[in-house]
């Protein structure tokens, strides 16, 4: 069932819309973390998002939403100057809170009819965040549709799922200009050198959200020397990742499973590491590679680039622009999940796109 809208073609304006973002952008840094009723609602809607993981997500959408963020995103733009009348499906994944209101806030600049899927994980966040920056700019109100069934009469869709949702959107949308995304991961590239600083920083990429969304890092590619006691020593302090009871079954199930299947592994109470080739690590678990040559690294991450989201590296590895020149996206140690509005999700500018659509 859809809410009601009357979608205005005159009502569209870009600089205020751009400047509504900006406030919009504020008030999920100063205010929105303060509202007690509405972090204790996500939660019990959706045990991951803790009130950590939501606080977290808010300031890192809020920190995208900049004065200067929302003005690099859009400089190379040319943005409508009349709704485009279009109407733009998306379905949201539901893995991190919000993880879908960069999709929204695009289809809006973009001057598109918004119709949102909300994941019924996450149905609570983005209703909120949207109400909210309607009292910012009215039109919004107007140009967002939620949705809790199926849309239909969809002119574009942007969806977002695992492998097998993106089969789905294919036999139902794949006729439409669209945007599938499917499961990505990402991956943290060791040379060695890394300050302890670093590596603390790189903890938030492994463990903040518990690792469930696509920039999580659930592989490291390390020298072969590298001791891995120096980056348990800087995550110590995100044992209480332990304490939740979701995080601690998946930990206690997959432990027993490769104990079971006489696997090495090495454990510190609330992270179990394994070597394996593979890229996606179970929830609770970490694979790592050791290498000798760099050669093998650049060589192993651009044959699984499309599985990849971001490669995590210290500021200067020698690596980084090796990387970029294989078309990996790279991130710093410790910015994972704090993306900006330019950092496109699989590499792919989303607002470009929807201005091609107008």
């Amino acid at each position: 069932m859809a809410m009601a809208n009357t979608f205005g073609v005159q009502m569209y304006n870009a600089n205020k819309l751009a400047s509504s973002l900006v406030q919009l952008g504020e008030w999920l840094r100063e205010e929105a973390p303060l509202n007690d009723g509405m972090l204790r609602t996500a939660e019990a809607q959706n045990p991951w998002f803790t009130r950590d993981s939501v606080v977290r997500a808010l300031n890192a959408h809020g920190q995208a939403l900049s004065a200067e963020g929302v003005a690099a995103w859009t400089a190379d733009k040319v943005l409508p100057e009349v709704a485009s009348g279009k109407k733009l499906g998306l379905v949201l994944a539901g893995n991190l809170p919000l993880v879908g209101l960069s999709d929204i806030v695009a289809g809006v600049m973009a001057g598109h009819e918004v119709h949102v899927k909300p994941s019924s994980d996450d149905a609570v966040l983005p209703r909120w965040v949207v109400t909210q920056w309607a009292t910012f700019e009215p039109h919004v109100a107007k140009a967002v549709v939620f949705h809790d069934g199926m849309m239909k009469g969809m002119d574009a869709m942007v969806a977002t799922g695992g492998n097998n949702a993106s089969r789905y959107f294919e036999t139902y949308f794949g006729d439409l200009p669209h945007l599938f995304r499917g499961q990505r991961t990402s991956v943290a590239w060791l040379d060695g050198n890394e300050t302890d600083e670093e590596l603390c920083a790189l903890g938030d990429d492994v463990f903040a959200h518990f690792g469930l969304g696509c920039r999580s890092v659930t592989k490291l590619m390390i020298p072969r020397d590298f001791d891995l006691d120096r980056c348990f020593g800087q995550w110590l302090h995100w044992g209480h990742v332990a304490n939740h009871a979701k995080y601690a079954n998946n930990y206690d199930y997959h432990k027993a499973v490769w104990l079971l299947n006489q696997e090495s592994l090495i454990e510190n109470g609330f992270l179990l590491v394994k070597e394996d080739p593979g890229l996606f690590s179970p929830l609770g678990t970490l694979f790592v590679e050791r290498y000798d040559a760099e050669a093998h690294v650049l060589d192993a991450l651009h044959a699984q680039a499309a599985q990849i989201q971001v490669v995590t590296v210290r500021e200067a590895h020698p690596g980084r622009s090796l990387l970029e020149a294989r078309g990996l996206r790279v991130a710093g140690m410790g910015s994972n999940q704090c993306p900006t509005l330019t950092d496109h999700a699989d590499g792919v500018d989303t607002l470009a796109f929807l201005l091609a659509l107008s």
